[in-house]
């Protein structure tokens, strides 16, 4: 009788655990992902956007300088 109580006790405290495991695990991804994302994606993007602005100013310079 013991024992069986004893067994379901340890099933909770496995699924438990094992539910603590899988969103500590989850959680540990999302958060590297967003990292590299903050570290390396928006960087790229920003300078790109950099880039596009440039572009845009030097040609309307370049039609201003023509048409004067």
């Amino acid at each position: 009788m013991y024992k069986q109580a004893l067994e379901g006790l340890d099933m909770k405290h496995f699924t438990n655990g094992l539910i603590v495991g899988v969103l500590g695990t989850v959680a540990a991804g999302v958060g590297a992902l967003l990292t590299f994302k903050k570290s390396v994606v928006d960087p790229i993007e920003d300078e790109e956007q950099k880039f596009e602005s440039n572009r845009k100013k030097a040609m309307r310079k370049s039609r201003a300088a023509h048409h004067g």
